[in-house]
């Protein structure tokens, strides 16, 4: 009776389809027998191989979405009377508080260490950041004391929360998924640095086609960037420096997967941000896990990992000519290339999947339902 149980999960800044919400907790809670409604700013309800949409408003600003989609959000997900509510946003924990407060089991996501991220946040004036970042963390702490669980994407996040309720559930990718069946053998494949995500001045692209600007105009490399433009004037910044940047946009799942199969090099060079130092980057693990080397930034967590797998390089992101250098060698090196991707691989299927951090997301729902 159990696995009958109604789980409702809800975000106001996720995009319906989200990889961690939607691709691997919602499936895994749907395959494990939960009734699963999923409540986020979409066009429509429906039900999506399983998982029950429910579509709030979209706002028209940032404001808007903290107050009324905020607001939208908690009346709908009171409606559905729940056993669990599963929220992943930090200016949903009003909502969450208020759920509490009407008897409901409430969970905290935290994807990002959110002090240390409000300390790059553009939007905020850079003299009140320090005081909005300090401001973030007792609230965020302040509400946990309200919830029955929260889930940290890495260790070094959940070491803010207290132990008695917190676990780890790190957003590692799901066997198989990024394996395109019409794989590119890896020798034969065009000479294309791919790099998937968010395309930010912060996520590295500037240093990344500049890098690429650096290589001698007779040597044979591409530079494909999938995801969405998320800042004004970056494609235009970074397109004019060099005409081997490619940008394709946002890609489905089934379409990264196309790319990744027929690329060399994955990219993640994201700069030293306090929010990246100690983060797990997804697209690190999803590049490993399509067989491909990575090239990332030197940071020592980072390093250690790449470095004990023998499954890439890593340089300073913020120096283009060892980029470019580092690009170039793995090009220039295909053998050495394709046994770092398949050493990646094998890390993946070993460690560095969902499938064993599912049973961790199971597990603390099963003690918490139970308790």
């Amino acid at each position: 009776m159990l696995n009958k149980k109604k789980i409702v999960h809800f975000s106001s800044t996720h995009p319906c389809f989200d990889v961690r919400i939607f691709v691997k907790e919602c499936r895994t809670l749907v395959e494990a027998g939960y009734d699963v409604v999923l409540i986020v700013t979409h066009d429509r309800d429906e039900v999506v191989e399983g998982v029950k949409i429910k579509s709030v408003p979209k706002p028209k600003n940032r404001w808007g979405r903290m107050f009324k989609t905020v607001l939208d959000i908690y009346k709908s997900a009171l409606q559905e009377d729940a056993a669990l509510y599963h929220f992943h946003d930090p200016e949903l924990i009003p909502a969450g508080i208020m759920l509490r407060c009407k008897g409901k089991k409430v969970v905290y996501d935290v994807h990002e260490d959110l002090p240390r991220q409000i300390l790059t946040k553009p939007w905020i004036n850079p003299l009140l950041r320090r005081a909005v970042s300090i401001g973030s963390g007792i609230i965020e702490k302040s509400g946990v004391r309200f919830f029955n669980g929260v889930i940290a994407v890495t260790p070094e996040i959940a070491e803010r929360f207290p132990k008695d309720k917190t676990t780890v559930v790190h957003n590692y990718p799901i066997i198989g998924e990024l394996e395109a069946a019409d794989a590119v053998p890896y020798g034969k494949r065009e000479p294309i640095a791919a790099y998937v995500g968010g395309i930010t001045m912060i996520r590295g692209i500037k240093e990344m086609a500049e890098a690429v600007r650096l290589i001698p105009k007779d040597f044979a490399i591409k530079l494909v960037l999938a995801g969405s433009i998320t800042e004004k004037d970056v494609k235009t910044a970074v397109s004019n420096v060099d005409s081997r940047v490619n940008f394709i946009g946002w890609q489905s799942r089934e379409q990264v997967a196309k790319l990744l199969g027929r690329s060399r090099i994955g990219l993640v060079l994201f700069q030293p941000a306090p929010n990246h130092v100690n983060a797990l980057p997804n697209k690190l693990f999803e590049y490993m896990s399509a067989g491909l080397p990575v090239l990332a930034s030197d940071f020592p967590l980072w390093g250690k990992i790449i470095d004990s797998i023998g499954c890439g390089l890593s340089v300073d992101p913020l120096n283009p000519k060892k980029i470019a250098n580092a690009v170039q060698w793995m090009l220039e090196h295909p053998a050495q290339s394709e046994e770092m991707g398949k050493r990646g691989q094998e890390a993946v299927y070993e460690q560095f999947n969902w499938d064993k951090e599912s049973k961790k997301l199971l597990s603390f729902y099963e003690e918490i339902l139970k308790s």
